[in-house]
């Protein structure tokens, strides 16, 4: 079991429960934890999202722990730590594991969809769903493969090219879609999802999981939206002193990961960024209209999250896999059925949650049990008051510079940071400082509290042994160190 755990259980049948409920899993990709209207933002407009969070919960401090697309990903298949399913950085979601998310809810009876951004490896691996219907951006690996949105396109528009807006998919740009709306990925995956909700008359329940590649750059979103922008109140970026190691940038391309790029680029892309959010959000109310209209709206749990966050130039980054919040928070909501648990609606809960926790929801909802050691614990239970944990374990291996390797523990409201290549510490106190400005490593007056935290980290990596901890201490790790022994053989 993952470290800081207090009160996993294993997935089981809720009682009293006379129908059998259908499973929605909305994710986004790169959506921060903090660009949520229900969250404070004083700009992002997400009313569907606003609406989740009302009718279920919403949980404050959701994590992704290893904040990259993949590793979130194979913790989103597993219910596993980073240790537990072997990626502890960016590489490739394994071709097999023992277990998978959609296998065992194929197992428990349900139709098993997933339409939009898999990301897996080869492309179209099932990992146990009956149906695939992908969008997996520009992303080749094979000659032979084109995703499914882009089959559509080509007929579609055989004479445009998808990317004709001219922003690739780690830019910091930001620009509106220069095509007709309908033929944006974000919306095609929206009239994928509410197609397959208007037509669905199988008489097993379903499992559908709906990816959106975005807000992921291209930072893209269609004009009307991009104009709801123009004068908004877009925050400034975080920054503080210890800041001033990014600010020169680490090379001349548009897909930097460091850089001050000035106050007014880092508008303009946020201004993009809370464009495509809200795109997204829109599609959400379609998929949820689509719901009601069929009257499965109090038949089906709905989870949306992201796999990670978006740093947006605050403290002069780009993009993802650092342990501040702007990468490594994410949204999480959940909304339930009727009936499916004795649990207060529109609250906001404190406890710290993780992506691996997803797969233990979804069982717990469809009633369905397993012998299984998950690392995940169950978000309804958490709601609930029945189970919850101390506190969340963050990671990411060496990524875009060797100075990008970490290892972090958070409670939601202090952080603890260690950084692999050479020992450096930093805390941040979340609950005062929420866009981490103050690092208190070198405070005196904290000193108990980072040795504290300091003490967790060992106990958390004890169990990996060298070159995690060497006489119990924490040991640098200038080397890269990708794949746990728990990596799937093969790959």
């Amino acid at each position: 079991m993952s470290a800081g755990l207090a009160a996993a259980t294993a997935p089981g049948q809720t009682a009293g429960r006379r129908e059998r409920v259908n499973l929605l899993m909305i994710m986004a990709d790169q959506h921060r934890g903090d660009c949520l209207g229900c969250d404070g933002h004083p700009a992002v407009k997400t009313p569907h999202l606003d609406r989740l969070a009302r009718e279920g919960v919403r949980f404050r401090h959701a994590y992704s722990s290893t904040p990259t697309c993949t590793p979130a990903r194979a913790g989103l298949l597993t219910g596993l730590s980073p240790w537990r399913h072997g990626m502890l950085g960016y590489g490739r979601v394994a071709q097999r594991y023992p277990f998978t998310k959609p296998q065992m809810l194929r197992d428990a009876g349900y139709f098993t969809m997933a339409i939009g951004k898999n990301h897996f490896s080869p492309q179209r691996n099932p990992h146990g769903y009956h149906q695939l219907l992908l969008d997996e951006s520009g992303r080749v690996e094979a000659p032979e493969f084109r995703s499914d949105y882009r089959s559509w396109f080509a007929m579609q528009a055989p004479h445009r090219n998808p990317d004709e807006t001219g922003i690739s998919f780690n830019d910091y740009r930001a620009k509106p879609y220069v095509l007709p709306e309908r033929l944006h990925p974000t919306v095609w995956t929206g009239d994928a999802a509410v197609s397959f909700l208007n037509g669905y008359d199988r008489e097993e329940p379903f499992y559908l999981k709906v990816s959106f590649a975005r807000p992921h750059s291209p930072y893209d979103p269609p004009e009307r939206i991009w104009k709801q922008y123009e004068g908004a109140a877009i925050p400034g970026r975080a920054e503080g002193k210890w800041s001033e190691r990014n600010r020169v940038r680490n090379n001349m391309s548009n897909e930097i990961w460091r850089g001050d790029l000035g106050p007014e680029v880092a508008r303009h892309s946020r201004q993009g960024y809370y464009g495509v959010v809200s795109q997204v959000d829109e599609q959400i109310g379609r998929i949820m209209e689509a719901l009601e209209k069929r009257g499965l709206l109090e038949r089906t749990l709905i989870v949306y999250f992201s796999d990670h966050g978006d740093m947006t130039g605050d403290h002069h980054l780009w993009r993802k896999s650092y342990a501040y919040e702007s990468s490594a928070r994410i949204p999480m909501i959940v909304r339930w059925p009727e009936g499916l648990i004795a649990a207060r609606r529109g609250q906001v809960n404190q406890t710290p949650v993780e992506i691996r926790d997803v797969l233990p929801t979804l069982l717990d909802a469809a009633g369905a049990t397993t012998q299984r050691e998950l690392d995940g614990v169950s978000l309804l239970k958490v709601a609930a008051g029945k189970a919850g944990r101390e506190w969340m374990d963050l990671e990411h291996d060496i990524c875009y510079d060797a100075s990008n390797h970490w290892n972090a523990l958070t409670d939601g409201k202090w952080k603890y940071v260690y950084h692999a290549r050479d020992g450096e510490e930093q805390l941040f106190h979340l609950a005062e400082d929420r866009m981490e400005a103050r690092d208190l490593a070198g405070d005196v007056a904290q000193g108990a509290i980072l040795r504290k935290w300091r003490d967790r980290m060992v106990q958390h990596l004890s169990v990996r042994g060298e070159p995690f901890v060497k006489g119990g201490k924490l040991a640098m790790r200038p080397e890269r160190f990708l794949y746990s022994p728990y990596y799937p053989s093969g790959g």
